[in-house]
């Protein structure tokens, strides 16, 4: 009788540390990801820029907001934000508080779905097989406080990105910026701002990174695009990588630095999780810190 059952007990032993750890650590240890990106002209100074998305921020997270508030100190230029920064009504002054010092920097945003929607519980086995884009097709209403949200980034400088363009003074560089909304929940509305991009460096912001979105960006001259939505996979496999996407982007490029034709795509991984799916395994937390520096 106790061979029958040790191999059982063996496998759910492991389950159970498995989880425990991609819920208590691995969701918590939070990474830097830093890369060089040569985009500028010869002789520009390099450019700093924190890229963060993803936090799915709720009330309690201590650890996520002083964590992204310290990297401040990294002194950045310009600071990137591509969407689902919260995910309860509760949740705008906690995202404030983890800005902190950062929104006193030159900042862009995007949505994402979940500054708009709050999460529900769902299944995670089926990303599998679909996105979760189909959640959304009901939901007409958006029940979370995003207005709130784009008020105070707003306040603080920052541009609001969502289906329009912009400008910032970068340094001693004007930047030319081009965003959509979230393209995940069908908001997204590239006719409203195409064209070709003309600025000495033109940046392109984006939530999900889809296809069809980012060969328009990079048509239209934009050399550098942000993206978030993917989680990095969220639970990948080791020595294999992501699973799923959930979106369009092949899964090479399911998190960090890849080129898409001309043009230089940035994916971030992510700092959060749903609500109802707090774990991380082999897919660490992360912002990313990209200095642009002179092309070759």
């Amino acid at each position: 009788m106790r061979k029958r059952y040790a191999i059982p007990l063996g496998v759910l032993g492991t389950g159970v540390a498995g989880v425990g750890y991609a819920s208590l650590i691995e969701r918590n240890w939070f990474r830097l990801r830093r890369y060089d990106v040569p985009v500028l002209a010869p002789g520009q100074r390099p450019i700093k820029i924190l890229h963060i998305s993803d936090t799915h921020l709720t009330p309690g997270r201590h650890r996520l907001i002083k964590w992204v508030s310290a990297l401040d100190a990294l002194e950045p230029d310009l600071v990137v934000n591509t969407g689902d920064s919260i995910s309860h009504r509760d949740a705008v002054g906690p995202f404030l508080e983890l800005l902190g010092p950062l929104l006193d920097r030159p900042g862009v945003f995007v949505y994402g779905s979940n500054d708009m929607y709050s999460p529900v519980p769902k299944n995670p086995a089926r990303y599998l097989w679909r996105t979760s884009r189909t959640d959304y097709n009901r939901r007409t209403v958006p029940d979370l406080p995003y207005q709130d949200l784009s008020a105070a980034m707003t306040a603080g400088g920052w541009l609001d990105l969502n289906n329009r363009t912009g400008s910032l003074k970068v340094g001693d560089l004007e930047i030319e910026f081009g965003g959509i909304n979230d393209s995940h929940i069908g908001k997204d509305r590239y006719d409203e701002i195409a064209g070709p991009a003309e600025g000495a460096l033109s940046i392109g912001v984006m939530h999900s990174p889809e296809p069809r979105n980012l060969d328009r960006f990079a048509a239209d001259n934009y050399q550098l695009l942000f993206a978030g939505h993917t989680h990095g996979g969220q639970l990948c496999v080791p020595f294999y990588g992501a699973l799923v996407t959930n979106c369009g982007i092949d899964k090479p490029r399911v998190k960090g630095l890849h080129r898409h034709g001309p043009a230089w795509l940035h994916v971030s991984a992510g700092l959060g999780t749903s609500p109802y799916a707090p774990v991380r395994f082999c897919c660490p937390p992360e912002a990313s810190l990209l200095t642009l520096v002179p092309a070759t």
